[in-house]
């Protein structure tokens, strides 16, 4: 997959992306130059307390440890009642399955409650995993009770 597919794809539908990178980052010449907006940050920690003020919800791609790295802050926000957004998984060849494999196991050690895998939104199609995150109907789970 081309670097920008997805942006440039949502761009070329008409939509509105918001891209949002690390100094650092965009020093290294990998900003997306053609975006809606672009809002260059300090930190790491900037970059995702803005993202998480202007998404909607979160989806995760298939990618690498820094994908995984916020998709389960975000979704740990959620579980802690920081925010009310869905946080979703596109499971394109099973590349998540084993993240819920994880989530079973996790439970079944007695360190999540059960509830906690039934936040997250997930599918291996993209049409359907969107149509699900539009149904999403945010549930705050009690952690300590």
């Amino acid at each position: 997959m081309k670097w920008g597919a997805v942006a440039d794809a949502v761009m070329e539908a008409g939509g509105k992306v918001i891209g949002v990178i690390p100094e650092k980052l965009k020093n290294v010449k990998i900003a997306h130059q053609q975006l809606s907006e672009l809002h260059v940050v300090n930190t790491m920690h900037e970059r995702k307390a803005l993202m998480v003020e202007y998404a909607d919800g979160f989806i995760a791609l298939p990618g690498g440890s820094g994908a995984l790295e916020e998709w389960f802050e975000v979704f740990t926000w959620a579980q802690l009642g920081y925010h009310n957004k869905p946080c979703a998984l596109l499971n394109i060849n099973n590349y998540y399955t084993s993240i819920l494999s994880l989530f079973d196991h996790m439970i079944e050690q007695g360190f999540i409650k059960s509830a906690y895998k039934d936040l997250i939104v997930m599918d291996n199609n993209s049409k359907e995993l969107v149509k699900k995150l539009k149904e999403y109907k945010s549930t705050y789970i009690h952690k300590w009770q």
